[in-house]
């Protein structure tokens, strides 16, 4: 077990004032940052090794440092535990890819994302958070608000396309993203089938015809 440390973040008899914030609320620095990365890694962890079913909070309290007391009075429960860890994902400083194409901005997203989840190690977390968000609404919600950011990072490609007159303005981008990544989703875990560079390049191949074609265009706006 690791050793915990007799401070205010683990101590659940140490004194404080502040009221309980929602988890993912607020974003603190210094000790407070640290411990909610260290809450967050613990998560991730437990949930690669065990998935939702088999993590539970006395294995967050064990592996990140901080008492089962602060757990529960930070977060509330493990739902909040999870939807936490996966706010904070969202927090670093990811950018789709800039080619100088549109063909070449979607064809390296969608092989980015294959390549995410070659590894079997490495895709065990996002794996496991996907399949909480089937067990737990919490935890769905969460998941919506991650994808719902990384697809607002993704208008950045509409607007270059835009910009370079390879689409039109109207072009929704979350749908185009969609349309590209979708089919890699559906075989990593509906089919269960191999996912690699050539799917990859088909789905976004397949999403820059539609595009090209207006598929997801939205209605003008009127002069």
């Amino acid at each position: 077990m690791t050793e915990q440390r007799n401070t205010p973040e683990t101590d659940p008899t140490a004194s404080r004032t502040e009221p309980p914030a929602a988890p993912g609320t607020r974003r603190p620095g210094g000790r407070t940052a640290r411990t909610r990365a260290a809450v967050r890694d613990a998560v991730l962890t437990g949930l690669a090794e065990h998935g939702y079913p088999g993590l539970t909070v006395e294995y967050v309290a064990e592996h990140s440092g901080v008492h089962k007391t602060t757990l529960y009075r930070r977060w509330g429960n493990l739902e909040g535990l999870v939807a936490d860890a996966l706010d904070l994902a969202g927090e670093d400083s990811w950018a789709p890819p800039d080619t100088g194409s549109l063909e070449g901005d979607l064809r390296a997203l969608a092989r980015l994302t294959a390549a995410s989840f070659e590894d079997p190690v490495a895709a065990a977390a996002p794996t496991a958070f996907i399949a909480a968000a089937f067990q737990s609404e919490r935890a769905a919600e969460a998941l919506r608000a991650f994808y719902t950011e990384r697809f607002a990072r993704c208008e950045a490609v509409v607007a270059r396309a835009v910009a370079r007159r390879e689409l039109d303005r109207c072009t929704d981008s979350g749908a185009l993203v969609r349309a590209v990544v979708s089919p890699l989703f559906l075989g990593l875990f509906i089919t269960r089938e191999p996912v690699g560079s050539e799917l990859a390049d088909r789905s976004a191949a397949a999403a820059l015809a539609a595009a090209r074609a207006g598929v997801f265009n939205t209605p003008k706006e009127s002069a």
